[in-house]
Parts: C-alpha cells; sequence; structure tokens
C-alpha cells in the first residue's frame, strides 16, 4: 500500500517545487514506482519533469472536477519510474467552481486514493498558499513534508501552517501526520543558515530530517532545461541531497510499518 505525501508551505520560495520534482526522481532511481500530483496553478513541477505546458490536455483540473477517472489524466516522464498528473494555469479557477460543492475538500481524496494500490509514493506539490487546492491535499494525504528555507523569515508563517494541520487533523484527516520539516537553500558561510538550523532543530526536534538542502547552482539551472537534478548534473550536491533525502523518507517509512 502506497503512501501520499503532501509537500507544503504557504510561503513561496521555500522550494517545494523543487522537493517535490527531485524526492520523486530519487525515489524513482531507488526503483520505487512513484506519482507526482502538480496541484500548483503555476505549474512549475509540470514544466520541471520535461512536459510542455501549454500542451497539457487533462491534468489536476479534470481530476477535481470528477470530469476524468485519476488514470486518464497520468503522463509518463523521462525521469525512470515517474508518473505525472499535470497542472495548468486553468487551475487558478478551481477555488472559486468548487466551493458551493459538497464534500468541496475531498475531491483529491476521492479521485486519487486507489491509486495507493499502484503507486509506492504519490507526492503533491502544493500551491503557496493555504486557499482549497491546499486544503485537498492535505485532506487527501498520509503525511505531509514541510520545506523551511533557512533564511531570517524561515519560522514566520509557520505557526499558521502547523494550526492549520491541527485543524484538518481534527475536521477532515485525522491520520495526517507530519512526515517531517526539510531545511532549505542552506549555505554554511552564512551564520544566518546556521543560527536558522539551530533555531528550528531546538524548536521541533525528531521532526527535522537529518538531510540538509544546500544551496546548489545546478539545482537552479536544471528546471529550465526541464531536467532532475539527477538527470541535470547526477554528481552534484544537490543530486546527492535528495538521494540522501530519499534514503532518509524509505528507512523512516520501514520503521513506521
Amino acid at each position: 500500500m502506497g503512501k501520499i505525501i503532501a509537500i507544503a508551505n504557504q510561503k513561496g520560495g521555500v522550494g517545494k517545487t523543487t522537493t517535490t520534482v527531485n524526492l520523486a526522481a530519487a525515489l524513482g532511481v531507488l526503483e520505487k514506482k512513484v506519482l507526482l500530483i502538480d496541484a500548483d496553478p503555476q505549474a512549475n513541477a509540470t514544466s520541471g519533469l520535461g512536459i510542455d505546458v501549454d500542451n497539457v490536455q487533462s491534468g489536476t483540473y479534470q481530476l477535481l472536477e470528477h470530469t476524468q477517472k485519476a488514470e486518464t489524466t497520468i503522463i509518463n516522464t523521462s525521469s525512470p519510474n515517474v508518473d505525472l498528473i499535470p497542472s495548468h494555469i486553468d487551475l487558478v479557477a478551481i477555488e472559486i467552481e468548487l466551493v458551493d460543492k459538497d464534500e468541496r475538500e475531498y475531491m483529491l481524496k476521492k479521485a486519487i486514493n486507489h491509486l495507493k494500490e499502484v503507486y509506492d509514493f504519490i507526492l503533491i506539490d502544493c500551491a503557496p498558499s493555504l486557499g482549497l487546492l491546499t486544503l485537498n491535499a492535505l485532506t487527501a494525504a498520509d503525511a505531509v513534508m514541510i520545506p523551511i528555507q533557512c533564511e531570517y523569515f524561515a519560522l514566520e508563517g509557520l505557526g499558521k501552517l502547523l494550526n492549520t494541520i491541527k485543524s484538518i487533523q481534527k475536521i477532515h484527516n485525522p491520520d495526517l501526520d507530519i512526515e517531517g520539516m526539510l531545511l532549505t537553500m542552506y549555505d554554511s558561510r552564512l551564520r544566518l543558515s546556521n543560527q536558522v538550523v539551530e533555531e528550528v532543530k531546538k524548536h521541533f526536534g525528531d521532526m527535522v530530517f537529518d538531510t540538509i538542502i544546500q544551496r546548489n547552482v545546478r539545482l537552479s539551472e536544471a528546471p529550465s532545461y526541464g531536467e532532475t537534478i539527477i538527470k541535470y548534473d547526477a554528481s552534484s550536491k544537490g543530486a546527492a541531497n535528495y538521494l540522501n533525502l530519499a534514503n532518509e523518507v524509505l528507512k523512516k517509512n520501514k520503521e513506521k510499518v
């Protein structure tokens, strides 16, 4: 039985999409069957896997509208063992269209729950907001991974996200777990980066992944070529970081079984 992990943080630019795409690729390389669901209207995870967003005919929008079955929205990617349900700018309209529907928070859960029998991991790239799209992702997920940028305002807004997670656990998804907090964009030369690491580990202890994603030029370049870091530069620091994270996720889930 597979596991659904939402990668969420309402702050933009913290490495959500980078993490979703490259963790999916790393798990795929480690021979796990992965489905990535792009639930962000910006569709960066879709283009980051080399898919032309303008040519997307069906994807997360149709999935949430329940106008198509999940199987018809899935496309193959060039990344080994990684499939994708793509996004499109149309997804912007979904929050308005779902607003008066019954059980609107459960649309994604109903559409994808059966896919846990097909995939080892289903990763959902969330939009940088706490709107209905993110609510759907967190209601559908078994766990949430929270990327935290090693910057001054890193902890700002984290309380709001944790409160949202608590209320979802209370109302919609009592089984929602925190997979872990992932420190991203770390620069060992900066005292500030080290302070943020210390602060987050002091507050959240075991909830923080041992793996830290370091600032890496190759990691920033890869999406512009529509490639994951493993395909773009397998020998880079970024590739090593995400393979370490994938191994940590696998180890963590083996212990929980």
